[in-house]
C-alpha cells in the first residue's frame, strides 16, 4: 500500500489513529537521548499489523492499514503527541567496552498507556540515521524485521516476557549489506528500552547525577514499589537480578539461545530484547552457538545464565555509589546481591524443568532425574522441543512411547531412566492423565524453528510473498496445541535444512 502524501491535514489525520501518547522518558535532561525524527522512505507497504497487541495498546487496526497508518510505521508520518528521539547508551560487547553506542537504527516515537495501565515504548527500528549511527545506514533489511517479528511474537505465546511487534512494513528502497537486500522497518513494543548499557554510559563518564536520575527514573516507571525501601538503590539492583533469572530461566526451558548477550542487550524491565542472531536448539547441546559472530562460545546456550550474571555484576558497578555512602559497604552489598543470583536462577530452572517432566514438587533425587536425561539427549542428540513433547505425550499413547524410546535409539540407559521416571510420576497426587495434560502446557509443539523462519524469510525476500509468514505466525501463536494440519511446523528440520549460522543483520 503506497503511503498516503503529505499534506496541511496530516497530524489531524493521524489523531484518528488512537496514539495518545503519555511521554516521560523525554523529560529528563537531554543528555540521555537526541531528538531525532525518521528519515521518510519512497513507497512503504504492510507486512503485518499485530491486531493483539494494537488492541491491548487501545488502538484500532482498522485505522493502522490505513494509508496514514502505514505512514506512521513508516517513519513518514509524525502522530500528533509523538516526540521521538534516539536513546542514548553504552555497552560491553563481547566482553569489552565500548563508551557509546545508542539507538543507531532506531528512533523513539513516545510512550502511550496500554489498557492493563502499563506504559509502553513504541519504537520504529531501521528508520534512518541518528546521531549514534557510526557511519552506518540506520537501516533494517527485510530479513531481520520478519525475524525479530516472528520470534518476538512466539516468545509471548510461548510464555516467555519479550518486546512485542506492532507492525513490520517495508520501505520500497534497498539496503546494501553483503548485496542488495529489501528495506524493511518493525514497530517494537518495550515497557521499557532502558539497557544496562544506559547506566554503564554515564557511570563510565563518572557522571554520577545521571546516574542517579536514571535510577530514580526506573524505579518510578518499572519498580515503584522499591520506593517504599529503606535502601531503594539496592531494592532496585534485587528486583533487576531476580527479573533476570527468571526470564533466563525461561529461555533455558524452551530451548532458546539469544546470541548477543552484550549489557546493550540486556533490558532493565526483564524483557527478552534485540533478536538479532538468535535460534532454538535443534538437538540439545549446551554449547551450542548459531550466532556468525559468536566466535568463542561466550553466549552458547549453556553459558546463558553465567553471561547474565556477569552483566548484572556490571549493572551493580554503576550503582556502587548510590548503594552506600561508604564503598566498602557498598561493594559488599553488591557482592552479596550478585552472589544470590546464582541461587534464584538455579531455583527458577529448576522449578521449570521439574514441570516439564511432569513433577509437581521437588524431591531428593528429581535434579538427578533431570540432569540424566539431558546427558542422554546430549548423547543420543536427540531434538530438544520433540523429546519433552514425546515424553509428554508418551504417559498415554503407546504411539509416542515407542517413539520416544526410539529417538533414543532403545538403549538400556534410557530405558532405565523411563522406567524411574515412571516410577517417580506414581509418587504425585495427580494421575497420570492430568500429569500428561499439565507437561503438554508447558512443552510445546511448536517454536519458530530456525530453518523455518528461513524459510519464510527467503519467500519475503526472492517472490515478495508473505503467506508463509502469516502462517507460521497463526501456528505459534499456539504454540502448545496440536493443530493437526499444521504439524509438518513440529517437525525437526531435516539435515539439507538444518541451520548452521544466524547473523545479527546490521
Amino acid at each position: 500500500m503506497p503511503v498516503e502524501k503529505l499534506d496541511n491535514n496530516i497530524n489531524s489525520k493521524s489523531n484518528n489513529l488512537g496514539f495518545n501518547f503519555d511521554n516521560s522518558f523525554v523529560l529528563l535532561p537531554q543528555q540521555f537521548y537526541a531528538k531525532v525524527s525518521p528519515t521518510p522512505v519512497t513507497n512503504p507497504s504492510i507486512i503485518a499489523i499485530n491486531d493483539r497487541v494494537a488492541s491491548e495498546l487501545q488502538l484500532d487496526s482498522s485505522m493502522l492499514k490505513t494509508a496514514v497508518g502505514v505512514g506512521v510505521f513508516a517513519g513518514n508520518v509524525i502522530p500528533s503527541g509523538a516526540a521521538p528521539i534516539a536513546m542514548k547508551y553504552a555497552g560491553h560487547q563481547f566482553g569489552g567496552f565500548v563508551p557509546q553506542l545508542g539507538d543507531g537504527r532506531a528512533v523513539l516515537l513516545g510512550e502511550i498507556v496500554g489498557t492493563s495501565g502499563q506504559r509502553f515504548d513504541i519504537q520504529l527500528k531501521g528508520s534512518g540515521i541518528t546521531p549514534f549511527s557510526r557511519q552506518g545506514d540506520g537501516r533494517s533489511s527485510l530479513g531481520p524485521v520478519i525475524r525479530e517479528y516472528i520470534i518476538s511474537e512466539a516468545m509471548n505465546s510461548l510464555g516467555i516476557r519479550t518486546t512485542r511487534a506492532l507492525a513490520a512494513v517495508t520501505t520500497g528502497e534497498t539496503v546494501v549489506r553483503t548485496k542488495k537486500l529489501p528495506g524493511a522497518i518493525l514497530t517494537r513494543v518495550a515497557c521499557s528500552h532502558i539497557r544496562v548499557g544506559s547506566f554503564e554510559c554515564f557511570a563510565n563518564k563518572g557522571d554520577k547525577q545521571s546516574v542517579k536520575i536514571l535510577a530514580d527514573y526506573t524505579i518510578n516507571r518499572l519498580y515503584p514499589e522499591c520506593s517504599s525501601s529503606s535502601n531503594k538503590y539496592i531494592e532496585l539492583l534485587n528486583k533487576v537480578i531476580d527479573s533476570q533469572a527468571q526470564l533466563i530461566a525461561s529461555w533455558m526451558h524452551i530451548g532458546f539461545i539469544h546470541g548477543v548477550m552484550n549489557t546493550d542487550n540486556m533490558a532493565i524491565s526483564g524483557e527478552t530484547i534485540d533478536y538479532g542472531p538468535c535460534a532454538f536448539l535443534d538437538e540439545y547441546d549446551p554449547a551450542k552457538v548459531f550466532s556468525s559472530i559468536d566466535y568463542k562460545g561466550r553466549y552458547a546456550f549453556g553459558n546463558q545464565g553465567r553471561i547474565a550474571q556477569w552483566n548484572l555484576a556490571r549493572f551493580a558497578e554503576t550503582l556502587l555509589f548510590l548503594l552506600d555512602a561508604d564503598q566498602n559497604e557498598a561493594i559488599k552489598l553488591a557482592e552479596n546481591s550478585i552472589a544470590h543470583f546464582t541461587e534464584l536462577f538455579e531455583n527458577y530452572w529448576i522449578a521449570g524443568m521439574l514441570k516439564k517432566i511432569g513433577l509437581a514438587s521437588q524431591q531428593e533425587n528429581d535434579l538427578q532425574l533431570i540432569d540424566q536425561l539431558l546427558h542422554l539427549m546430549q548423547k543420543h542428540k536427540t531434538d530438544y522441543t520433540v523429546t519433552f513433547r514425546y515424553l509428554s505425550l508418551s504417559l498415554e499413547n503407546e504411539f509416542y512411547r515407542i517413539a520416544i524410546k526410539d529417538m533414543f535409539g532403545s538403549s538400556q540407559e534410557f530405558e532405565a531412566w523411563y522406567m524411574g521416571w515412571q516410577e517417580r510420576l506414581n509418587v504425585e497426587d495427580d494421575s497420570i492423565s492430568e500429569i500428561a495434560q499439565n507437561m503438554c502446557l508447558v512443552n510445546p509443539n511448536y517454536i519458530p524453528r530456525n530453518h523455518r523462519v528461513e524459510q519464510v524469510i527467503d519467500a519475503a525476500i526472492e517472490n515478495n510473498d508473505f503467506s508463509l509468514m502469516h502462517e507460521l505466525i497463526s501456528v505459534l501463536s499456539n504454540p502448545y496445541s496440536e493443530q493437526k494440519d499444521m504439524l509438518h511446523y513440529a517437525e525437526p528440520p531435516k539435515t539439507h535444512e538444518r541451520v548452521y549460522q544466524t547473523f545479527c543483520g546490521t
